[in-house]
């Protein structure tokens, strides 16, 4: 397992009791043997928005950061993805969104697979290059996630 999956499950196991968790980054990295900015690249990669995160980080002091799961009614967090989607989506963005719709239980399995299956580059290939691929992506996945509604 990498170190960076290591330091997930560790800042995820913080969490089972918590919505919202207070960390030092550098104590972190004290913890772990590693630099500060591998808990920085951890957190900024790993606890994002799409995924149902807010960070607060403050600098100074060992660099203190605030890690809040957000929690919302089904309804909501699709809303929320809704609006969060701009006129493009690449396949790495859509992933996280998926994998946090389906750990959170807003969509089922299938869903998870219909929808990536759906927006996938083998099925946008053919029809679709470049730039406008992800154009695409995002439109068809803001379609599916409003028949979830």
């Amino acid at each position: 397992m990498k170190m960076s999956d290591v330091i997930e499950n560790f800042i995820r196991e913080l969490f089972e009791d918590e919505n919202s968790i207070e960390l030092k980054r550098n104590e972190l990295a004290l913890y772990f043997n590693c630099v500060p900015s591998q808990i920085n690249y951890v957190i900024s990669t790993r606890f994002t928005t799409e995924r149902g995160y807010i960070v607060e980080s403050r600098r100074g002091g060992g660099g203190h950061i605030k890690i809040t799961r957000v929690a919302m009614s089904r309804n909501d967090a699709i809303r929320h993805v809704l609006s969060s989607i701009g006129e493009s989506l690449d396949v790495m963005t859509l992933e996280a969104i998926i994998d946090n719709l389906y750990t959170s239980e807003t969509i089922s399995a299938d869903k998870a697979k219909l929808i990536l299956s759906a927006c996938s580059n083998n099925a946008l290939s053919p029809i679709v290059d470049g730039a406008l691929k992800n154009r695409v992506r995002a439109s068809i996945f803001k379609n599916l996630l409003l028949m979830f509604i």
